[in-house]
């Protein structure tokens, strides 16, 4: 056994040595990783990237019918900011095996400065799927769930390019009309630049249109349902292999407390608020009575879950991320 004298002589014998602070020291990297996340609905392979961040600000002016109060209480609640809102955007992408399908594209960069209206951190989808190991030029077809800013800006590039050169591209007839008539600048003042946008990023795939229908597969496995009212034709998407099922659900509810838990306020960005509200109702009620996997473009990365009743709404349950399967 060692002597306890001998060990403290030893150690007032060695030499002084400075701090190994200096060592341990490392740069802040400031740099946010790559962000893709894969699963499996059934025999298709699907991959979720990210086009990064989308910050609304205060939450109020984006739920303007709503009691100030409320907006504040449920933040509170669900320990977020009551000053600041912040929305995912989770592009999809599904292998079925015959088709690769990416549903939605991000805000992009074809709009120059305007694709930053929300700030700098959007525009990283196509980073995102070159890291997930897709080129673009594997798509084939792109699903548009509606003609918004932050779901087809993705289409082409700063230089008019499809960025998506052997793609069709499927949205509902309703979305086209009205997202490329020079007649419908009024009202908000995003008008302008939305209707902008989506002609530059439609133009150069007008030959290669999909026209969605209600309850009709655009490929085999993957049906379009109309969920109108965020916009005239916004459709969301079921994805369905063997026995499981998940919803693409678009932007069928934005926020994932406040737009479930009051599933019948109103949205500022909705073209018909009413309609939305009541799209989102129905369907929320649907996906929670069948217990159907959701993936939401605006929710939590990486925006699959579930939804389940909670008093009068919907309380939103992440789904695990070592998930292989949903059912």
């Amino acid at each position: 056994m060692l002597n306890r004298r001998l060990l403290l002589g030893a150690s007032a014998a060695l030499p002084f040595l400075p701090p190994a602070a200096a060592q341990a020291r490392a740069p802040f990297r400031n740099k946010l990783p790559q962000a893709w996340y894969r699963f499996r609905i059934g025999e298709f392979e699907a991959t979720v990237v990210s086009d990064g961040s989308l910050p609304l600000g205060a939450p109020g002016p984006a739920f303007p019918s709503s009691p100030p109060e409320e907006i504040a209480s449920l933040m509170r609640e669900h320990f977020l900011p009551t000053d600041a809102a912040t929305l995912e955007q989770n592009v999809l992408v599904v292998n079925t095996g015959r088709h690769l399908v990416l549903f939605d594209t991000g805000m992009g960069e074809s709009m120059g400065a305007q694709s930053r209206m929300f700030g700098p951190t959007t525009g990283k989808m196509l980073q995102n799927l070159r890291a997930a190991g897709i080129e673009p030029g594997q798509i084939d077809l792109v699903c548009a769930t509606h003609a918004h800013c932050d779901h087809i800006w993705g289409l082409v590039d700063a230089k008019n390019r499809r960025v998506f050169p052997n793609a069709r591209v499927a949205l509902s007839e309703a979305d086209l009309r009205f997202w490329t008539d020079d007649g419908n600048k009024r009202g908000p003042e995003f008008m302008t630049a939305f209707i902008d946008g989506a002609k530059k990023n439609l133009a150069p795939y007008r030959d290669r249109m999909v026209m969605v229908r209600d309850g009709q597969e655009v490929v085999p496995g993957i049906t379009a349902l109309a969920a109108p009212g965020h916009t005239i034709g916004h459709h969301v998407y079921a994805i369905t292999s063997g026995s499981q099922t998940v919803v693409n659900t678009g932007d069928l509810a934005h926020h994932q407390v406040l737009l479930l838990r009051k599933p019948l306020w109103e949205f500022a960005f909705d073209t018909d608020p009413k309609q939305s509200a009541q799209s989102r109702s129905r369907m929320l009620d649907r996906f929670a009575t069948d217990r159907t996997a959701m993936l939401s473009y605006h929710f939590p990365w990486p925006g699959l879950g579930h939804v389940a009743r909670e008093g009068e709404g919907y309380e939103w349950h992440p789904a695990p991320m070592n998930l292989t399967a949903l059912g």
